[in-house]
């Protein structure tokens, strides 16, 4: 059966969730475990790990090739699964991943991208586009972000950067952008896939941040249904399957070949995936097709409540649907908390490790500006309750009074970053470290990008300038997070020895 025509399951089908049942039911009928895992099922595991995840998710822990899972009569338990999962998100073929929404990028690169072939990608998308690009040998140029300068903020692209873009590189055959971002902002995807449909182009969204979107009407529509051809949910990381397993959709528009996609996502597989990341991925579809409606209503009111909450504290701004019409800006995500902290005196890093400290509060992200606060699909109400005071209590106790703080005003837009080597050819060529200052000038090997703001200062393949270096110790004073870089003090970087 070839992967474009995976049998479709019925409506009446989605309660069920065929993969998960049919490795629990393999797992406890007691079978002769002569196959790996070398636990069998719990015996053979360490005390200390058996005792922690208990016998149920080791006995469930099963390898691929099982007959009446994934092998046997078809469709199999597995083949329905992801058939589900791609009736209730609206696509004509899903894959589970068990290596992250990195996975799906990596296999779309390959197969959307190979060997010379021109791309646009949003500048600030995830480093596993760089990567995939690396593996791939595609060609990439850029589209920049909305940016808020304020409070250095990354949005989305807007449609008329897009079509500048693709007008700039008129031999690109696909555009990779991002919505939502880490901040719950959604871009246009209507109009961004009009732009680069016009241009026979196909639209790649990474939608890893909004894995339950169109599943409520207070929420952003899927950017499947927005005309997307394909489509990158991080279930993980908002709907309640274990961490690493995502989810990837391509949408019956006929601009990507589905076929072609399968057949990159084999080669980026492991030959052993995770049956409990599979199992977590078939049961937090059917949780979010039949319960996921009344369980988001409960945390998007409950998430009201605590933005109210909050505005009652000094200091504090929640960034919300005021943010909505801006550039880049076309719908917001309730499930995210976004707090503007810089009117207390202290930057989010301050805030955030107040809150630590206090309440052992673990917020996703701190920024100079902000802190981003991620909720799940079935948040609890008193949890949300306790944030609130949390916050309160510990502003009031460490506020500062007198000038607000100070975002990075510069955004990584105008760093005078050139592409003038492929990255796969900057990345896998020869390189030597030096000093960031004697580095100026000289193509880079590394894709390194601050968090926050998430946009690459500097990609393999790129000329290193001095803008670039400045900017890159800006983010390291300011307490962000340098990912992708071997030196993360900026001290020194992987430099590419020219021939």
């Amino acid at each position: 059966m070839s992967e474009a025509s995976t049998p479709k399951s019925g409506p009446s089908e989605q309660p069920t969730a065929p993969y998960l049942d049919a490795v629990v039911a393999y797992g406890f009928r007691g079978p002769g475990r002569f196959h790996v895992p070398g636990h069998k099922g719990g015996p053979g595991a360490d005390p200390g790990l058996r005792y922690a995840l208990g016998d149920r998710a080791l006995g469930i822990d099963i390898p691929q090739d099982i007959h009446g899972v994934d092998l046997g009569v078809r469709p199999t338990p597995y083949e329905r699964a992801e058939a589900l999962a791609a009736e209730a998100y609206g696509a004509a073929r899903t894959w589970f991943l068990t290596n992250g929404a990195t996975q799906g990028n990596h296999a779309l690169c390959l197969a959307l991208a190979p060997l010379g072939t021109h791309v646009v990608a949003q500048r600030n998308s995830h480093a596993s586009i760089v990567d995939g690009l690396v593996l791939s040998g595609g060609l990439p140029s850029f589209v920049a972000p909305a940016y808020d300068d304020e409070l250095g903020m990354a949005h989305g692209v807007t449609p008329d950067a897009l079509d500048e873009a693709l007008a700039d590189d008129p031999d690109a055959r696909v555009a990779f952008v991002v919505s939502p971002t880490y901040y719950g902002m959604a871009a246009d995807v209507a109009a961004l896939a009009e732009v680069a449909h016009r241009r026979d182009v196909a639209l790649v969204v990474d939608q890893s941040w909004g894995p339950h979107f169109g599943f409520h009407p207070d929420l952003p529509e899927s950017a499947l249904r927005l005309g997307a051809d394909a489509v990158l949910t991080s279930t993980h990381k908002i709907v309640g399957s274990l961490t690493q397993s995502a989810m990837l959709h391509v949408a019956d528009t006929r601009r990507i070949d589905p076929s072609a996609v399968g057949r990159a996502i084999r080669l980026v597989r492991s030959t052993s995936p995770s049956s409990l990341l599979m199992a977590s991925l078939d049961g937090a579809r059917r949780q979010l097709a039949v319960h996921g409606e009344a369980l988001l209503h409960e945390t998007i009111a409950a998430a009201k409540a605590t933005r109210e909450k909050l505005a009652t504290t000094p200091g504090i701004k929640t960034i919300d649907y005021d943010f909505v019409g801006r550039p880049g800006v076309a719908a917001y995500d309730p499930l995210r908390l976004v707090l503007d902290t810089r009117e207390t005196g202290r930057t989010g890093y301050e805030v955030a490790e107040a809150l630590r400290n206090a309440y052992d509060v673990q917020p996703e992200l701190a920024t100079v500006a902000t802190i981003v606060c991620v909720l799940g699909v079935g948040q609890p109400v008193e949890a949300l309750v306790r944030f609130a005071g949390d916050v309160d209590e510990t502003v009031k106790r460490i506020i500062k009074p007198g000038a607000p703080v100070q975002a990075l005003v510069r955004g990584p837009g105008a760093l005078g970053n050139t592409m003038v080597v492929a990255p796969r050819d900057a990345f896998l060529g020869e390189s030597e470290v030096v000093d960031l200052d004697a580095a100026i000038g000289r193509i880079s090997c590394e894709s390194i990008a601050g968090y926050p703001p998430g946009i690459p200062a500097l990609l393999p393949g790129e000329r290193i300038t001095a803008e670039a270096a400045s900017y890159l110790r800006e983010l390291v004073d300011s307490g962000a997070r340098l990912h992708g870089a071997a030196d993360p003090t900026m001290r020194t970087i992987h430099a590419l020895i020219e021939q």
